[in-house]
């Protein structure tokens, strides 16, 4: 299959052990099918951005894919809550956390590529506001379907590096793409906002769960 990576450099030849630690699955290389996000996810600062593109055999390789069936946004939330930075504000976000890693949290050191949701600044608000107990679980998984932010592909493993072979770059016109990444997180933000003003009555929030749990 043929990826994309958004950056600030051209990267010929990414290697296991770079990239934040702090990332959604944690230390990866990110990247996407979409070359359309990819050219948005480059431009973060006012410099130069390029997307890199990468062709990607799968065969032989093992896949968590969060986005299919056999997984819920709970399983994608409780790998978001391990690896990401969080501040924690109140005691039922800190319980609902240890909930949710507990309960619903996935080893994934055995894969070689995970497929899950992004989670940009506005999307990991929402996940904020899910385990501060704010909002139900049908409005987080309402949020996540919202700006079409898009699926991601992690390589995780030293097999999928090798792998990974890279086929050329492009240059993104930053002034394009910024604009448009920008409008995508307030298109979100926006519809989100407008979601919440309707009034929940039979939604599931994360102190039910947790009661459900110890039953």
């Amino acid at each position: 299959m043929i990826l994309y990576h958004g950056s600030n450099n051209i990267i010929r030849q990414p290697f296991l052990g770079g990239g934040k630690i702090y990332n959604d699955y944690g230390q990866g290389f990110y990247c996407t099918d979409k070359i359309e996000l990819a050219k948005e996810w480059a431009c973060t600062e006012e410099i130069s951005a390029y997307v890199n593109k990468y062709e990607l055999d799968m065969t032989g390789i093992k896949i968590l894919d969060l986005s299919s069936e056999k997984y819920s946004v709970l399983n994608w939330l409780a790998i978001l809550l391990k690896y990401r930075r969080i501040r924690i504000t109140s005691p039922i976000m800190k319980r609902g956390i240890e909930w949710l890693i507990s309960h619903y949290g996935i080893d994934i050191s055995e894969y070689d590529i995970i497929i899950g949701y992004r989670a940009d600044d506005s999307y990991f608000s929402f996940a904020r506001a899910f385990v501060n107990n704010q909002i139900s679980l049908k409005q987080l998984e309402y949020a996540m379907n919202l700006g079409e932010l898009g699926i991601q592909y992690v390589l995780k493993s030293d097999k999928a590096f090798q792998i990974l072979k890279f086929a050329g770059y492009e240059v993104v016109d930053r002034e394009v793409y910024h604009i448009k990444r920008k409008r995508r997180d307030e298109d979100a933000r926006r519809t989100y906002m407008s979601e919440l003003e309707h009034e929940v009555e039979d939604g599931v929030f994360i102190r039910d769960l947790m009661k459900e749990g110890e039953q």
